[in-house]
């Protein structure tokens, strides 16, 4: 069954009789093709994909599963929509309200006074929480491919450098092994600046003690995510009970991930270890939220989450401590999961890495 099929399936949950999406991502999940502007309406017989002349030629090359609509040269994009509205007959529309800015849900609303608006955000986000075999194993190739871009940055890595150094260097060797972008601006921060779990890289030298690099790639439309933490120099005792902590938090994380257990208790299971050493007031954010054609999806295992994690979904496995101007560490995996358990899809070694100079 294509994404659309199953849209189309989805509607009479959200009681509208159409779905109409505007988020870009969004958009390429549905039509499996990528525009920077654009409609998608599905209804329950029929679907259209509404471009302008700067994407039609592609996406009727592309589009499979919808009608190719064509914004004419003497309308908006909203003209358009207007007529393929008009043809489908609906009076209830469902849209993605996380994602509509108000401008535009104002414009619908002015434009099509006899539709009912109905919040559906839901709905795309539940079908995109389900990974096919297919999704993952794209999965798999993207976190490889950031895989290997680690390996080949280890051996730069210097006090010589900025972090900003080596964050482009993360960008640039991504985009030669083949990645389409990154999948965020990477994070690269040492000493004190490893204290800050989503800190920028600065102009600062690599120094002595942690090093956090967290960063991801974009491939074929899907999102890698690993976080590693290196030690440059000899790590005290403590930054080693601080490290191993973190790891152990991690393991007992995944370990508690299967189909259908809540997110509150992967995260409990992480966060009693941090606790029980002592360090539970240095973990601030949650174990980890899902990843997909997005490096954030709708999903999280975290103290306030009200998730019930299916099987099929992708979710980060990211525990940390963080010690306010003294260092952090962070070490991060990327679980399928599955009925039984789940299958970690990132390779990397986590024992701590030591860089001596």
């Amino acid at each position: 069954m294509n994404n659309i099929q199953k849209i189309k399936q989805s509607l009479p949950e959200y009681n509208c009789d159409a779905m109409l999406i505007y988020d870009m991502i969004n958009r390429s999940y549905a039509t499996g093709f990528n525009s920077s502007a654009g409609f998608v309406l599905v209804t329950e017989n029929n679907a259209w994909s509404i471009v302008d002349s700067r994407y039609y030629e592609a996406a009727k090359n592309t589009i499979t599963d919808a009608n190719v609509v064509l914004v004419e040269k003497n309308e908006k994009f909203y003209d358009t929509l207007d007529r393929v509205i008009k043809e489908a007959n609906v009076k209830a529309i469902g849209f993605e309200a996380d994602k509509v800015t108000f401008s535009v849900y104002s414009e619908l609303c002015k434009r099509f006074p006899d539709v009912e608006f109905v919040d559906a955000q839901k709905l795309i986000a539940s079908l995109r929480n389900i990974k096919s075999r297919v999704d993952v194993d794209n999965m798999i190739k993207a976190q490889r491919l950031a895989e290997k871009v680690f390996d080949e940055i280890l051996p730069l890595i210097s006090t010589d450098l900025t972090e900003k150094d080596l964050a482009a260097e993360i960008i640039y060797r991504s985009l030669k092994n083949g990645a389409d972008d990154r999948a965020f601006d990477p994070i690269v921060v040492s000493g004190a600046n490893s204290s800050r779990p989503h800190g920028v890289p600065s102009n600062d030298k690599i120094t002595k003690g942690f090093l956090t690099i967290d960063f991801g790639v974009r491939l074929n439309g899907w999102c890698s995510d690993t976080t590693r933490t290196l030690c440059i120099g000899r790590p005290s005792e403590e930054m080693v009970n601080i490290y191993n902590t973190v790891l152990k938090a991690q393991e007992a994380g995944i370990a508690a991930v299967c189909g259908g257990v809540s997110g509150v208790n992967v995260d409990a299971a992480a966060r009693n270890v941090i606790e029980d050493a002592g360090y539970g007031e240095f973990f601030g954010h949650g174990f980890g939220h899902s990843i997909g054609m997005e490096v954030h999806e709708s999903l999280s295992a975290s103290p306030l989450s009200k998730d019930i994690l299916p099987a099929g979904a992708v979710i980060s496995a990211e525990p940390g401590i963080y010690i306010p101007g003294k260092y952090g560490v962070r070490i991060e995996d990327i679980l399928f999961i599955t009925d039984n358990g789940c299958e970690n899809i990132t390779k990397l070694p986590k024992e701590m890495i030591i860089i001596n100079f």
